[in-house]
């Protein structure tokens, strides 16, 4: 699995959020309430959706324990900030790992896996301390098996 290294410019986002855990997962909950208020949005760009997740600061291998808490964003980009019934963020610029899952979310662990234990240790990189989050563009197609999302990974070149 190669993913293409691209720097991502800071971007506004607009959307709601939840604090949840592997173990307790709201994801569901939160897209349901977004969606059908999405399209109250004012000064959108474009028609992707933001998955995003905002880890704690910690070590890599206890980011993704089952019951760390971490909040998680249903967004979408704009180019000002006038939405009163929406949550307001920054993603920062920085450098991601893009990679592509294709498929339901049932296979999305598998991604994760050769992402963090294969591609990542071998890759003269390290996570950053900055949003992860998963871009649901054109080919995104919720729970079909032919869906494809980009995976955006928050990464720094390891210094010696």
């Amino acid at each position: 699995m190669q993913p293409r290294i691209e720097f991502l410019t800071e971007k506004k986002l607009v959307g709601h959020f939840l604090s949840m855990s592997l173990q307790n997962n709201r994801t569901f909950e939160l897209w349901s309430g977004f969606m059908p208020k999405k399209r109250l949005v004012k000064n959108r760009i474009g028609t992707s959706l933001y998955s995003l997740q905002v880890y704690p600061k910690s070590k890599r291998e206890s980011v993704f324990s089952p019951a760390k808490e971490f909040v998680k964003w249903a967004a979408v980009e704009v180019s000002e900030f006038e939405n009163d019934d929406f949550e307001t963020m920054i993603l920062p610029a920085g450098e991601y790992a893009v990679f592509i899952h294709k498929g339901p979310p049932s296979g999305f662990p598998e991604t994760m896996n050769a992402i963090f234990n294969g591609w990542l240790p071998n890759s003269g990189y390290e996570l950053d301390n900055r949003p992860h989050f998963e871009l649901l563009g054109e080919k995104y197609k919720n729970n079909h098996p032919d869906s494809e999302e980009e995976v955006w990974i928050p990464i720094k070149e390891i210094k010696e």
